[in-house]
């Protein structure tokens, strides 16, 4: 018998092998269904934006043509895109989907939180999402995050028990070797639960475009007013900014990540099509967090700090 070698490294066929966004979207399906199966109250957190966009469309498909077994929270900082919560009611309206919000601004107008200094409120969205996973009883918490986002992130395995506090601790993490899933939690613990774990940014915008799935209009170039701010260019408006000597200005723009309009900002940008930003997102070294979001720069472990504490 002769035994033919392979050169190491070299790309193996096989009509079993399929492509790699087939791959991603079986392990989100395979997910979706496990929770489903395992958990009495999940709930998937959908802002609107492009990442809990695809898991609601994976989880829509997951169990299609039945209804969605889960419904959706969001936590709402007042400071929202409006374009964003526009799509965020018309895809709600679209499915018939059941929508939870849990509002920043009703726990500052009641005492519950205070307005900080810099007038950002994605690091107050905390307690009001705690709020709502124990008085909803939700014991799975479905999140867009993905390990390529950030350092902190990365250390997220795809179930994530936090504790009755709603803190997560790293060293209580729990292997998931051959995609086995341990959702065992004592009461008063959840699980969050990340099913675009080891999804990129390129993934899921070669995905968007596969499923032509519909987006808000900011993820595309558009002419908006802005104005610089750390190496930024963040939207005007109420919550604080510009600030004096910050000089506001029109420019061809558009959003990687969508989050609390103070700290989320835009990315000199003419990609008008999807296909033009998957070309652009594949030339870039930088994640869209590391590029656009300034709640992740307050500190060199800021998304850590705030995942121990409950954050998403």
């Amino acid at each position: 018998m002769t035994v033919t070698a392979r050169r190491p490294g070299a790309a193996t066929t096989s009509p079993y092998a399929l492509p790699h966004l087939d791959v991603l979207e079986s392990e989100a399906v395979h997910i979706f269904r496990e929770v489903a199966g395992e958990f009495e109250r999940p709930v998937i957190l959908f802002s609107g934006g492009k990442d809990s966009i695809v898991m609601l469309h994976l989880a829509l498909k997951a169990f299609a043509p039945a209804s969605l077994p889960f419904a959706l929270l969001h936590v709402d900082t007042g400071h929202n895109f409006p374009e964003v919560i526009a799509y965020r009611d018309r895809v709600v309206r679209q499915h018939a989907l059941r929508l939870h919000v849990a509002s920043v601004q009703e726990f500052i107008d009641d005492g519950r939180l205070r307005e900080r200094p810099d007038g950002t409120r994605n690091p107050l969205q905390t307690v009001p999402l705690l709020h709502a996973i124990d008085s909803r009883r939700f014991d799975a918490v479905f999140g867009g995050g993905r390990r390529d986002e950030e350092k902190a992130r990365a250390k997220e395995r795809v179930f994530s028990l936090r504790d009755e506090f709603g803190g997560w601790d790293p060293r209580r993490q729990r292997p998931e070797l051959w995609q086995l899933y341990n959702g065992r939690h004592a009461p008063g613990e959840h699980v969050r639960v990340f099913p675009l774990s080891n999804w990129t940014e390129l993934d899921v915008w070669q995905y968007i475009a596969r499923e032509k799935i519909e987006i808000p209009e900011i993820y595309y170039a558009h002419e908006r007013e802005v104005f610089h701010r750390d190496g930024m260019w963040l939207a005007a408006g109420e919550w604080g900014g510009p600030r004096e000597g910050e000089r506001v200005a029109r420019r061809l723009v558009r959003y990687r990540t969508v989050g609390d309009m103070s700290c989320t900002g835009a990315v000199d940008s003419d990609a008008e099509t999807t296909e033009q930003i998957i070309a652009e997102i594949a030339a870039s070294r930088l994640t869209e967090r590391g590029a656009t979001r300034a709640d992740d720069k307050l500190s060199e472990a800021a998304m850590e700090d705030r995942k121990r504490e409950g954050y998403f």
